[in-house]
């Protein structure tokens, strides 16, 4: 067997490559959208009902993943949900190519949206199990390398829709690569360092238990509300920021796609800046300082028109986008016992962004505008400013000793 220092750099590689390619999946539909859009000739709108569809089958996933985790562990959750991902992907260029369905599209969101959502927890409680494991923050360069997913995604995306090639044999040749990776999970994380319930854990029970005790926690409905804001922060950008472009400020398709990736690559650099800047100041300071940054990126964003100015302001909401989610899960995740559960409920609070956000950003955007509907998501930034102080780490509690 290795030693235990070879096992834990193999898993943090591992980890690293699942989170990159998880992002490539889901900026493969995104930096497609308006193609997808055209093709089926569905309205502002429409396109919110579409999202709604990945969003339904996500929270859907969410609902059982703890329990998925559990029963058949996080190594086969991932591997089972990239190969049912891919079906879903693969769907969807089906609906945009020979069948031209609005129906089976939705279908196919829902498909990606339930084995995205599993995938989601398998692989937060797998590098929330190594992060303990080394005793150093990890998740923020993880979801780094998600983010470098999507910024690959995007410049795939925007290559290909300049090169004048359609959806659907771009989105064919992601879906080989993640079978391709489906195959390989089992050599990347090593058996020994996969993430189990702790002895005493509700989780060893079935999964049920724990997940119900979870909601009952108020410290993890506090990182919910942070993750949600901060969700909606991301999660717009990632659903509507090239479409806003497209249709509010005249871009081309493929210069939409290169405004999303803009956002990605900020993303991703404040993911890999947060780790060293969360060590020396700890996660509330720099939590505060990259909500204020969202949400005054975004409004610069909405306001100006100035393509200059308004590209820093992509910039400036992407850095401050960046952590919520990671700094979340990571907190969420800090007690062993019980982390998947507790995982699961504080991505389900977030994964209502992806829920109701899409249509009703959609419905509002119809009629007032994309970029006006985003003041939804400012405001609730500003909300997730006040959860803050829940995501600081619990202070050990001193064991007593015994009375003479």
């Amino acid at each position: 067997m290795p030693p235990r220092s070879t096992q834990l750099r193999r898993a943090m590689f591992g980890v690293f490559v699942i989170f990159g390619l998880n992002g490539i999946a889901v900026a493969t539909w995104i930096s497609r959208l308006p193609a997808i859009r055209d093709i089926l000739g569905i309205s502002v709108a429409e396109v919110g009902l579409l999202i709604f569809g990945l969003s339904a089958g996500a929270v859907s996933g969410l609902l059982g993943a703890a329990v998925v985790v559990h029963r058949i562990g996080a190594r086969r959750a991932m591997v089972l949900t990239f190969v049912v991902g891919s079906l879903g992907l693969g769907l969807l260029a089906l609906s945009a190519s020979l069948l031209v369905s609005f129906p089976l599209a939705i279908a196919a969101m829902a498909v990606f949206g339930v084995a995205w959502s599993i995938c989601d927890v398998a692989m937060n409680v797998e590098g929330t199990q190594v992060e303990r494991e080394m005793g150093r923050t990890l998740m923020p360069w993880y979801h780094a390398s998600w983010s470098l997913g999507t910024v690959a995604g995007a410049g795939i995306g925007a290559a290909v829709a300049y090169a004048g090639i359609g959806p659907a044999p771009h989105i064919a040749g992601v879906v080989v690569a993640v079978l391709v990776t489906a195959a390989l999970i089992p050599r990347l994380l090593p058996r020994e360092l996969e993430a189990e319930p702790a002895e005493g854990d509700e989780g060893a029970k079935g999964g049920f238990r724990a997940q119900v005790a979870a909601w009952r926690e108020p410290r993890v409905l506090l990182i919910g509300v942070l993750v949600l804001g901060m969700a909606f922060a991301e999660g717009s950008a990632n659903d509507w920021l090239a479409l806003a472009m497209t249709d509010d400020r005249g871009f081309d398709d493929a210069q939409g796609a290169l405004v999303f990736g803009v956002f990605a690559v900020a993303m991703t650099v404040g993911r890999i800046a947060g780790v060293p800047l969360l060590d020396r100041f700890g996660r509330v300071p720099v939590l505060r300082v990259a909500v204020a940054a969202s949400a005054i990126g975004l409004a610069v964003v909405i306001l100006v028109p100035f393509t200059p100015v308004m590209v820093a302001g992509v910039v400036v909401w992407g850095l401050g986008a960046a952590l919520g989610f990671p700094v979340g899960m990571s907190a969420a995740g800090d007690d062993p016992v019980g982390a998947a559960a507790r995982v699961s409920a504080v991505a389900t609070i977030a994964y209502c962004a992806f829920l109701v956000g899409p249509p009703v950003l959609g419905l509002v955007g119809e009629q007032i505008g994309i970029l006006n509907s985003l003041w939804i998501v400012f405001a609730l930034i500003v909300i997730a400013g006040f959860a803050v102080p829940a995501a600081r780490k619990p202070t050990p509690v001193p064991a007593h000793e015994p009375a003479p």
